[in-house]
Parts: structure tokens; C-alpha cells; sequence
């Protein structure tokens, strides 16, 4: 596993790590505690030391199963751990974004990991009128300074979002959605993170696993999964499942890339890869339900970077056949 330094420590991350949205066994499905044991351990076993959560994750717990890991584990400085706050329900909005929930969350978080300090905080997806409200961020620099956190960043559904954030002071890094479906952030946001040493951490590179190459139209999601009720939008923001992409129209651009996908890829790896070959890309972090999801995923940072022209070739595409179709905050 390569890997790269997150610049506000200086501690060395993998270049893929994992998300943990589906161990939280809501809005993926189910997941039970020993498959979604094993399934961080086999990422563990594949040089994966990023591991992202949240505090909603199954209200806690994905963080309480990555607490576990930790402790049977037994090696709790190898790993990075960043978590989200500021959608929890208990009290939810917008008392969530006062000084006090905010620590308060973060001693919650603290327990369920079963740690002294956390890597990362990260706002998650708040409203931007208290992104650039800012006192979010000041509770949150207030921890740093108190040993609680190692340092905070931003986790945004659109460009303009991140560049606001990017003014913060202290701000430590942004998580964005960001894969061969989601170009936008090439232009300006991720140019402008690196020059200011902010780390970028990309989820749904996978695009809710539309990118794996695998469906069919007639494929079929439960009840409790995010692909079933919300991929219009009716829960939350449309982006996050499929990319914000009408899912039709999502199978039929994988049809058109399924031929550039070079010999000796999984079309994953081949979604993963483009975003790793960003050089503004901190960590990628797709999630992943079983241990050979994770294995096959973090094999991506060890094939070579996509050939020059490909790339050239997947921003035209992008232009002409699929921007017009990304639905939602962007």
C-alpha cells in the first residue's frame, strides 16, 4: 500500500482507505458485527491505516465497531481515524452546531472509539449558512488546542462549499465527492486545496458501487438501502447516491467506459485509480460490506497510474456525455 502524508500532521495515511457508512447496517442494509469485523481487518491486512466514520453511522455504530477493531487489533497508532459531526438527531439542528453539542459529540465519539484523541473531525455536510457562520469551526479548533482532536476539517456537497471552507483558518482537509462521474472539483477546488496544505479526502469514488461494473437495469436494492429511497433524492442530497446521476442514465455511461478499462483492472479499481492519479488526492475511501470488496479495492494503489491520454480522454467524455446529467448541489 502507498501512501501519502496528511499534511496538517505529517502522519503518513494509505492511498486508499475505507468508509464505514454501510458498517453503520442503516442505509446500506444490513451488515452484521463479524462481517463488518472482518471486513476492517481485511483492509487492515491490505496496508489500509485510513479509516473514516461517523458520528449517525447507525447512530454510533460504525464508530463503536471501529472501536472495537481498534481494541482486538492492538496497534492504535497505525491507524488513522477521522470522524463527522453535525447531523446527529440527538438534538439535532440546529442546536447541533453550538459550542457545547459539539463537544459533547465529540466526547461521545471519543467512547464509542475507545480513544484519547481523534485524528479528524470533520463537519458533516451542514448547512452552509453555518459553514460561514464559523463557530463551528472555532469549537472545533478549541478541541484541537485541548488535546481532544489532532485536527479538523470539512466534509461539503458542492465546489462552492469547499472553496468557502478553504478561507477557514486551521482547516485540515475536505472531504468531496469526487469520481469519473463528479470532474467539477478538478477545476478550481482541488488546485487551490493543495496550494493552501489542505488534504483531500475523496468518498463515493465508486459512485454507491455503480462504478464496479456490475448492474444490470433489473439489479434490485432493499428497503433500508440509500440506492432504493433516495436515488432521487428524497432523503438527503441526491449526489450522494450515484453521484447524483439518474441510475438509467448511469448504466448507460458504464457501457461506454466499460471498453477504456485497461487490461488487468476491475472496473473499480480502474474508478479508483483515476482518482488516485489526481496528485491533490490525499485518500480515497471507498466502503465496502465484505472483506474481499475491501482487499480488492485497496489492490488499486499498487497498479500504475492510467496512461496520460486516457486521462485527456475521460475529461472529454465527461463534458460531452455527462455533466449535463449530475442532478443536485454540485
Amino acid at each position: 500500500m502507498h501512501t501519502n502524508i496528511f499534511p496538517a500532521t505529517g502522519q503518513p495515511v494509505s492511498q486508499i482507505g475505507l468508509g464505514t457508512w454501510q458498517l453503520g447496517g442503516a442505509e446500506w442494509g444490513d451488515v452484521p458485527d463479524e462481517q463488518a469485523l472482518a471486513t476492517l481487518g481485511a483492509a487492515a491486512d491490505c496496508g489500509v491505516t485510513f479509516i473514516d466514520t461517523a458520528d449517525i453511522y447507525g447512530l454510533g455504530r460504525s464508530e463503536q465497531l471501529i472501536g472495537r477493531f481498534l481494541k482486538e487489533h492492538g496497534d492504535r497508532e497505525r491507524f488513522f481515524i477521522a470522524t463527522k459531526l453535525g447531523r446527529h438527531p440527538q438534538p439535532g439542528w440546529p442546536q447541533n452546531f453550538t459550542p457545547a453539542t459539539i463537544a459533547r459529540h465529540t466526547e461521545d465519539s471519543l467512547t464509542r472509539l475507545g480513544v484519547e484523541r481523534i485524528d479528524l473531525t470533520q463537519t458533516h455536510c451542514i448547512p452552509a449558512d453555518v459553514m460561514r457562520d464559523g463557530e463551528v469551526f472555532g469549537a472545533l479548533a478549541n478541541l484541537v488546542k485541548q488535546g481532544k482532536l489532532r485536527a479538523f476539517g470539512a466534509s461539503v456537497e458542492s465546489v462552492e462549499e469547499g472553496l468557502a471552507c478553504l478561507e477557514v483558518p486551521g482547516l485540515s482537509a475536505l472531504q468531496v465527492i469526487f469520481n469519473v462521474f463528479r470532474q467539477k472539483p478538478l477545476d478550481k477546488l482541488l488546485p487551490l486545496a493543495r496550494q493552501r496544505g489542505v488534504a483531500i479526502i475523496v468518498r463515493l469514488p465508486l459512485a454507491s458501487g455503480l462504478l464496479s461494473g456490475r448492474w444490470t437495469a433489473e439489479k434490485a436494492f432493499g428497503e433500508k438501502d440509500h440506492r432504493n429511497f433516495n436515488r432521487d433524492g428524497a432523503k438527503f442530497n441526491v449526489g450522494e447516491t450515484f453521484a447524483g446521476l439518474p441510475l438509467q442514465r448511469g448504466l448507460e455511461l458504464i457501457e461506454q467506459l466499460r471498453p477504456l478499462v485497461p487490461t488487468g483492472m476491475t472496473m473499480s479499481q480502474f474508478a479508483l485509480r483515476w482518482c488516485l492519479d489526481q496528485a491533490e488526492v490525499t485518500t480515497v475511501i471507498p466502503g465496502a460490506t465484505r472483506s474481499e470488496q475491501a482487499a480488492q479495492n485497496a489492490a488499486a494503489a499498487d497498479l500504475p497510474p492510467l496512461d496520460a491520454e486516457l486521462h485527456k480522454q475521460l475529461r472529454r467524455w465527461y463534458g460531452d456525455e455527462v455533466a449535463g446529467h449530475v442532478r443536485g448541489k454540485y
